[in-house]
């Protein structure tokens, strides 16, 4: 018996061995996911895998680019930046609030100012509120007057006035709101006719459609002059309005602002 029958063919007879394919690279472990946003500064999106393509690997890119830094033109804004978050959320609302009240008050001291109508001097153009005498409403009118108008231009006869009045003006003094009848230099004079009061203006009537015809006075007046740089002010309830007629015409310097509407109640609202 040969030896290729007992052992077999010699090992250069038999077929070459198959080559394995070399071992995979180890995939590297990722590194842990830091801190949510990081520490160092601002991040543009959440940690993630990438491939860098100058080789193909696979990297970690634990933040993109970083947003470029944004300038605040607010003065608050640039003041508190160095300061903890919550304490600028709370600068910013003091500063926006104080903002508003400031404007308010600025707005009240030389645009516009709300009044209400105390007496029934103006009935039934503005109404006062019952049970006081002579009001015909259960609630007083509140108007508004511009308080800049009169910075631009001079007062017309026939405005509804806001203005100050001397100190004993009907033993109260203060606030009132009448209607503007005279002007500087004028001559005024009430003259009775059938009864009725009527305001003449050197010598001619005037026309007053907002007089109704049971509020004319029952008594003459003047005639008188009106000083330069002065206003003669009358209620359009005639018969019971204390004004100009006690106690003079009102100087330029105490006028307040002209009446432009009245917004209360909602059933009173009104443009004049």
């Amino acid at each position: 018996m040969s030896e290729r029958d007992l052992y077999g063919p010699p090992p250069d007879e038999l077929d070459p061995p198959v080559a394995l394919p070399p071992p995979a690279a180890p995939v590297p472990e990722p590194e842990p996911a830091p801190d949510w946003p990081h520490d160092g500064g601002w991040a543009a999106g959440p940690p993630t895998w990438d491939v860098d393509h100058s080789d193909g690997e696979t990297v970690w890119r634990p933040y993109a680019e970083p947003p470029p830094e944004h300038h605040s033109r607010n003065p608050v804004d640039r003041l508190t930046r160095r300061l903890p978050h919550r304490l600028r959320i709370f600068v910013d609302w003091v500063v926006t609030i104080a903002g508003a009240v400031a404007i308010v008050l600025l707005v009240k001291a030389y645009v516009v100012n709300p009044y209400r109508i105390p007496s029934s001097s103006m009935e039934p153009t503005l109404h006062c509120a019952a049970p006081s005498s002579g009001c015909e409403a259960r609630f007083s009118d509140r108007v508004l007057a511009n308080r800049f108008v009169y910075h631009l231009r001079d007062p017309r006869r026939g405005e509804i006035i806001v203005f100050n009045t001397p100190p004993k003006a009907c033993d109260v003094g203060g606030t009132f709101v009448k209607r503007l009848i005279g002007l500087p230099g004028e001559k005024l004079e009430v003259r009775l006719i059938r009864g009725d009061g009527y305001v003449f203006i050197n010598g001619r009537r005037l026309k007053e459609p907002y007089i109704l015809k049971d509020r004319h006075p029952t008594s003459s007046f003047g005639p008188v002059t009106i000083k330069a740089g002065n206003y003669f002010m009358m209620g359009d309830n005639r018969a019971a309005s204390c004004d100009s007629r006690e106690w003079g015409s009102v100087p330029r310097e105490s006028l307040i602002g002209k009446v432009f509407a009245t917004y209360w109640p909602p059933n009173r609202l009104d443009l004049h």
